[in-house]
């Protein structure tokens, strides 16, 4: 299993944290589970605006291939970063989730 990890500092001033998430979940998860080989996500956030977004892949081509979505709603979304979000992408090496994160 592969992850793309994406940092982000959202604008706290134009948007609020759970406003941010709750954008994220009605507007970019939909599409995203379309992705062949999508298997998962979680977001992390800090009460000052920072956020990680890591995103679970069955491999590294089928992360690779949502480069372009995942470029076009960074752009989409734009005015709410602070600076512009950046990623990477790192092998699941290993995961002991809650029963709860993965059930």
């Amino acid at each position: 299993m592969f992850s793309r990890v994406t940092l982000l500092e959202i604008d706290t001033m134009r948007i609020g944290i759970a406003d941010a998430v709750e954008l994220f979940k009605e507007q970019v998860m939909p599409t995203l589970k379309e992705h062949q080989g999508y298997r998962g996500c979680i977001v992390f956030t800090t009460d000052e605006g920072k956020g990680m977004i890591i995103s679970l892949w069955s491999t590294a081509e089928a992360a690779d291939a949502t480069a372009p979505f995942a470029t076009g709603e960074i752009e989409r979304f734009v005015t709410l970063f602070k600076s512009p979000p950046g990623r990477e992408h790192y092998a699941l090496a290993f995961a002991d989730m809650p029963a709860a994160l993965v059930g």
